[in-house]
């Protein structure tokens, strides 16, 4: 099996700070798997190294079979050319108009006639259902609208690895739904590899092949969506369930009560 990204033996931390450890993680090509776990457990380090915005302190990262840490500016640069990132919240360029954001890309990268950016650009945003708001600014689109505008700038120039940060994350359902549907669509429409970093446990689910957990920086479980939905583990139980018990608290380690507020108010 032809693997798009493999992880190996990986630790990477800020300074001192250890975030990720002994990470090891394959995606197959063609294949979309969810990386889930709770905010801050190292998901979105995760994207960032495949995509080359960090480098491993130890490990390796391969994309398409080459290793990231070996390579110089020109080749990470070439290399991110074929990786396509929807990031968390869209990040639409503000001062451009709808068409303008998906054209960009085309326009930095290419040496298209202008001519040929438009039937393409049109293209991409016909492929989500937007080829109507073209001449729109992203202040006047809606949450979901703009989620799916963002998608057909990150798969512009049909990247091999299409990267997603938390993309269900402030969606109504409707929205949700339509945008899980469109992650598959365009996955397998374009032949493409993608990684999806989520906490939306139900909503990935329904489209991932293959799902991997972390927590404090290590995988804790990995497997299909039906294995993980029966999982007997604690904590993927606790996760995929949304159960308030567990072993994951509610509540950040602190002094106690009484400690804080002092004999009267800590008893009440």
């Amino acid at each position: 099996m032809i693997h798009q990204v493999e992880i190996r033996d990986l630790n990477f931390g800020y300074g001192d700070q250890l975030v990720l450890k002994g990470i090891h993680l394959t995606v197959p090509k063609g294949s979309l798997v969810a990386i889930m776990g709770l905010s801050g457990c190292g998901k979105t380090t995760l994207l960032r190294l495949m995509g080359g915005q960090l480098l491993a302190r130890q490990g390796s990262v391969r994309v398409a079979g080459q290793e990231l840490n070996h390579m110089n500016e020109a080749q990470l640069y070439a290399m991110r050319r074929q990786v396509g990132m929807l990031f968390q919240f869209g990040a639409l360029f503000t001062d451009l108009s709808v068409f303008d954001n998906v054209a960009f890309q085309m326009r930095e990268h290419t040496r298209l006639p202008e001519s040929m950016i438009r039937d393409l650009t049109l293209m991409k945003l016909n492929a989500v259902g937007l080829r109507g708001v073209q001449s729109l600014m992203p202040a006047e689109l809606s949450g979901g609208m703009a989620r799916r505008v963002a998608m057909a700038r990150a798969t512009a120039l049909d990247p091999a690895l299409i990267l997603y940060d938390e993309p269900f994350t402030g969606l109504d359902p409707i929205s949700m739904g339509a945008i899980g549907r469109l992650i598959r669509q365009l996955n397998d429409a374009l032949g493409a590899t993608s990684v999806l970093v989520t906490h939306d446990v139900q909503e990935s689910m329904k489209i991932v092949d293959y799902i991997y957990f972390v927590s404090d920086g290590v995988i804790v479980a990995q497997g299909t969506p039906e294995e993980i939905h029966a999982s007997a583990l604690p904590f993927v139980h606790q996760f995929v369930w949304g159960e308030a018990d567990g072993p994951l608290p509610f509540h950040y380690p602190g002094p106690t009560l009484k400690m804080d507020f002092g004999d009267e108010r800590g008893q009440a």
